[in-house]
């Protein structure tokens, strides 16, 4: 005896919705309640920019920039101040990564062997973490042209009082980074490592660093860059370099100058760039 089936009633497709839209409502809602007055006490008026008297303004500045200054006295003073801003941001940024570097060991939780279970001296690692991160925020708190006036003072002109302010400040933010970046990485295996005896600086080298090194490096490849373009201002001061170039250009209203300067800062950001990605191809 057949029996007949009974055709299926029609699936009913739920209706798309995402479910945390009110969440993001709110907090957009919020972030626009927070940044208008914010703007509204910065005086920010973008319409300002595009008022007549201002755009002609502008564009006789900009005109003033062209052409680039090539003659070959200028060329080799700003060679010069190349190679004293390369020295600069190199030199300082390696030693900002001796200061952050050891801090950065010192602070990371993902270390701490006393997190693992109680244990004698749990007080006395948190006491040392503390100290760390707050030797850390106070380098990083301190803006580097003011290291830069105070060493300026004590060193004279030149490129050595950038070197110091950059390693200074820097060392604070190479610091705090390095060791966010080791907490948010997998760290399983540096745990695995210290729960079987291991020490701190083998779960560091084994556990943290092949899944970390690719961010670190990176981020340590775009605080040399940040240096490169931090020895502008610290040139105004006298701390030597592309910047101090810079600042003579500008007060003898040398536009063309100025714009052979701006084109090096070019080319040493895409060296960065080319720089960072090859390291990064190379650790994949």
């Amino acid at each position: 005896m057949s029996t007949v089936q009974q055709p299926l009633p029609p699936r009913t497709v739920p209706a798309l919705r995402d479910p945390l839209a009110r969440r993001r409502l709110v907090w957009l809602l919020a972030a626009l309640v927070i940044t208008w007055p914010m703007l509204q006490l910065s005086g920010f008026a973008p319409s300002a920019l595009f008022a007549p008297g201002n755009l002609q303004v502008i564009g006789g500045f900009l005109a003033g920039f062209l052409p680039p200054e090539t003659a070959p006295d200028f060329l080799a003073m700003l060679a010069k101040a190349t190679l004293e801003t390369l020295a600069m941001a190199t030199a300082g940024t390696a030693l900002a990564f001796v200061i952050g570097a050891p801090l950065a060991f010192v602070t990371t939780r993902a270390l701490s062997v006393s997190r693992i279970g109680p244990g004698p001296g749990r007080a006395q690692a948190g006491m040392v973490r503390q100290a760390g991160r707050s030797v850390l925020m106070v380098l990083r708190a301190v803006p580097e042209i003011v290291w830069a006036l105070v060493f300026v003072r004590a060193l004279g002109l030149g490129p050595a009082a950038g070197v110091l302010a950059l390693a200074i400040t820097y060392g604070g933010m190479l610091g705090k980074v390095y060791a966010e970046v080791l907490e948010s990485t997998d760290t399983r295996p540096a745990r695995a490592l210290l729960e079987s005896g291991s020490g701190r600086f083998a779960a560091l080298v084994y556990g943290l660093l092949p899944n970390s090194a690719q961010e670190l490096i990176s981020y340590t490849v775009y605080r040399w860059e940040c240096a490169v373009r931090a020895s502008v201002v610290m040139g105004f001061v006298g701390a030597g370099g592309l910047g101090q170039l810079m600042d003579q250009s500008m007060k003898m209203l040398n536009g063309g100058e100025a714009s052979s300067i701006l084109l090096v800062f070019l080319v040493l950001v895409l060296l960065a760039d080319a720089l960072s990605n090859a390291l990064r191809r190379l650790l994949a």
